[in-house]
């Protein structure tokens, strides 16, 4: 799949602290960005007096429910990197959000998809989320992220690529996985689903989408369902081995180039770290260096521990 960009490639048109370039050997998008190598570093025990992301904080001086600001330390430039507030409450987390938080979570997403894609200088918006010091956040108020691409990245070009909806026959069980899908279902409701990967990557990792077609977030049915499943999903994982899962999340929708897109199905992969208490699940070199994953955990049994877990 060749990586259509509005930008020149290399250095030249870019500014000087934020090169995008292309790995000659992969074509892998990588973007050098030399000014966040001075944001803050790590503090897991920062506590509600010095958070930033608290009410009256230096990113959230008024009182909020949810907000969003453009970040300060931007790894893609022209306003396309922006910061998510799911709580002004400095100890919750997505999956221990009430049901009307997450709503307000999710409606805050569409908004933002649906004002950044309209952009012309913006192909493709990304929401995610890094929950836990073992991936990398860096602040433990509960937040996530939105990057605005000027192209398609390949990842989720790599899903629209499919001639047939993958979600859809993943969801009627036409898929590869057949008819396994129902077994692997963690919890539905208002019209979404989630449910383990049929060939994960990371033990216990999930799906979240609707069980419409739908392209992306903004028209999306049914956002009071995606608040549940997700909020009940999340609150599995943590429930799994008593205690926080340190965890990524994104949302893959439709680009907002223009183009059909038949096979876009707005969806979320959850994808925890950990495949027992306190034990990591790494990626070693070999799978990297291969692209074959190894995966000590199957998403049939990872299904029912985490209904078990609900």
């Amino acid at each position: 799949m060749t990586t259509t960009h509005k930008r020149p490639a290399g250095d030249d048109g870019e500014p000087k602290s934020t090169y995008l370039r292309f790995d000659p050997l992969t074509g892998t998008p990588v973007v050098i960005v030399k000014q966040r190598q001075g944001r803050p570093n790590l503090r897991v025990d920062l506590p509600r007096e010095e958070c930033p992301f608290c009410p009256g904080g230096l990113e959230a001086p008024e009182p909020y429910i949810v907000r969003w600001f453009k970040n300060r330390w931007p790894p893609l430039p022209d306003d396309r990197a922006e910061i998510v507030l799911f709580s002004p409450e400095h100890d919750q987390s997505l999956g221990s959000l009430p049901h009307s938080q997450m709503l307000a979570v999710v409606e805050l997403w569409a908004e933002r998809t649906l004002a950044l894609g309209s952009r012309p200088d913006i192909d493709y918006v990304l929401l995610f989320e890094n929950r836990g010091a073992e991936v990398g956040a860096t602040i433990p108020h509960p937040h996530g992220q939105i990057f605005a691409f000027d192209f398609v990245p390949p990842v989720p070009g790599s899903e629209l690529a499919n001639e047939h909806c993958a979600i859809c026959q993943e969801l009627s069980g036409k898929g590869p996985a057949g008819a396994s899908h129902e077994k692997r279902v963690v919890a539905s409701a208002g019209g979404w689903q989630t449910w383990t990967v049929w060939a994960p990557t990371f033990p216990f990792e999930l799906l979240v989408a609707p069980e419409e077609h739908a392209g992306d977030l903004p028209t999306a049915p049914g956002h009071d369902g995606l608040a549940e499943v997700l909020r009940t999903g999340l609150g599995a994982l943590d429930n799994l081995f008593g205690e926080p899962m340190p965890y990524m999340l994104w949302c893959h929708q439709k680009p907002t180039d223009g183009g059909r897109w038949p096979a876009a199905h707005a969806h979320f992969h959850v994808a925890p770290t950990h495949r027992a208490k306190g034990v990591v699940r790494f990626v070693a070199s070999g799978e990297l260096g291969a692209g074959v994953m190894f995966n000590p955990v199957d998403p049939d049994d990872a299904a029912n521990r985490l209904r078990r877990a609900l």
